[in-house]
């Protein structure tokens, strides 16, 4: 018969060592939690939940099961009925209700504004805030900048309302990587809602600029956000959209396209295909000369290809391959992008469990834990859910107690 066997290691981490201490442990939690003194959870029901069968829990064991172990029931291998919504995002949705309109206000100002001149000197001024946006982004993460740079985006789009000629075109440019830069920092922070409407935002500018590289950096933030979603085939379906095209784009637009549909098949298992999309993106890089100030992930990132082929190796579970093309990016990522090196250090070390390195994988992790507490990066949490699940086979072992200590002050951050 097979067991429910996350829950049982969640049960052991705890130091439950019997079904028979696991249930008066949750009963006294919960007890307490509610305010309930009848609320119990018999010893027969805690090994039914590790069975074969464990069903369903009522509402507020799940929630005391939460609280106690820090994992929803459909994280610890029970069955989630139709329907289900974690308490915590009834709350959530809240939440996100109230905060769509700061979300969404910088790009749906309601016009029109009063009429004023605009020098076309500003927008070498919001080229260059560019730049620096990027780099501090690198240092910071996202939350310390979306407001930041939306409320520039806010700026760019009032003077658009009044500017003229070839300094509305200029600065419709600069406004779709304004766009894309918010939609990269809200997708970078968890919230995928926010990133989806500011990616519509940079396609809808980009479109208005009628610049063709624009459009095609537009289409690949389009396709990020699908590979956050894990919908390899519409990545595929947004890269090769930009592709028909690829005669008319710098080569940097044709290496993005390439490279995130490389993500896309990673997803749809197909490793043939990565590495072909790799090694042609690879064959354009020395040709990347253009000056436009946006899409230079690939000059100013150390080691770009090898980073996403690496993540895709990692998707396809090699976990060796992936290992060895870490271990090469992270010599020569600079200590100071704290954020890329925490994400890369958390894919290194799921590579190292699924190269069955497990002490090497929980010891990559002690630093990308701090890490993730400093820069509150979704995506690192991400990756740090992706390395439990990859810890799975030693879930009874001392190391997987570790790896849940290491990993406690990120839960409660999160």
């Amino acid at each position: 018969m097979s067991r429910n066997d996350a829950l049982r290691a969640a049960r052991l981490r705890k130091g439950w060592r019997t079904v028979e201490a696991a249930a008066t442990a949750i009963t006294e939690h919960g007890q307490q939690l509610l305010d309930d003194r009848q609320f119990t959870v018999s010893a027969r029901t805690w090994r039914r939940w590790e069975g074969e069968r464990p069903g369903w829990p009522a509402e507020e064991t799940a929630i005391v099961i939460h609280d106690a172990l820090g994992r929803w029931p459909e994280d610890l291998g029970f069955t989630t009925p139709p329907g289900w919504i974690r308490p915590e995002h009834h709350e959530e949705e809240q939440v996100r209700r109230q905060a769509f309109v700061p979300v969404t206000a910088a790009a749906l100002v309601a016009g029109p504004v009063a009429p004023q001149h605009v020098d076309p000197a500003l927008i070498d001024y919001f080229q260059q805030q560019l730049e620096g946006h990027y780099r501090a982004d690198m240092f910071l993460g996202p939350h310390d900048l979306i407001g930041t740079v939306s409320a520039q985006y806010q700026l760019i789009d009032k003077l658009l309302r009044s500017a003229k000629g070839e300094t509305r075109r200029g600065l419709l440019r600069v406004g779709a990587a304004y766009a894309a830069l918010v939609g990269w920092l809200y997708q970078d922070a968890g919230d995928m809602g926010g990133a989806a409407f500011w990616r519509g935002v940079t396609q809808e500018i980009a479109v208005r600029s009628r610049d063709p590289h624009l459009i095609g950096y537009s289409l690949v933030g389009q396709a990020q956000v699908r590979t956050d979603l894990g919908d390899g085939h519409a990545v595929v379906d947004l890269c090769e959209a930009v592709l028909d095209d690829a005669d008319q784009l710098v080569p940097k637009v044709r290496i993005m396209a390439m490279q995130q549909q490389a993500h896309g098949a990673s997803l749809t298992g197909e490793r043939g295909l990565v590495d072909q999309l790799m090694d042609q993106a690879d064959r354009l890089l020395p040709r990347v000369d253009d000056d436009l100030p946006w899409g230079n992930a690939c000059r100013r990132t150390p080691g770009y290809l090898e980073v996403q082929r690496a993540t895709c190796y990692g998707r396809l579970g090699l976990g060796a391959e992936a290992g060895a093309l870490w271990s090469q990016v992270l010599a020569i990522v600079p200590e100071t992008a704290r954020r890329d090196r925490g994400v890369y250090m958390a894919r290194q070390a799921t590579a190292a469990a699924a190269a069955r390195e497990p002490d090497q994988a929980v010891e990559i992790a002690r630093t990308v834990a701090t890490i993730a507490v400093e820069t509150r990066s979704a995506r690192m949490r991400r990756e740090l859910v992706a390395l439990e699940r990859a810890m799975r086979p030693w879930q009874d072992a001392p190391v997987s107690r570790d790896l849940a200590e290491i990993l406690e002050p990120v839960s409660k951050g999160s």
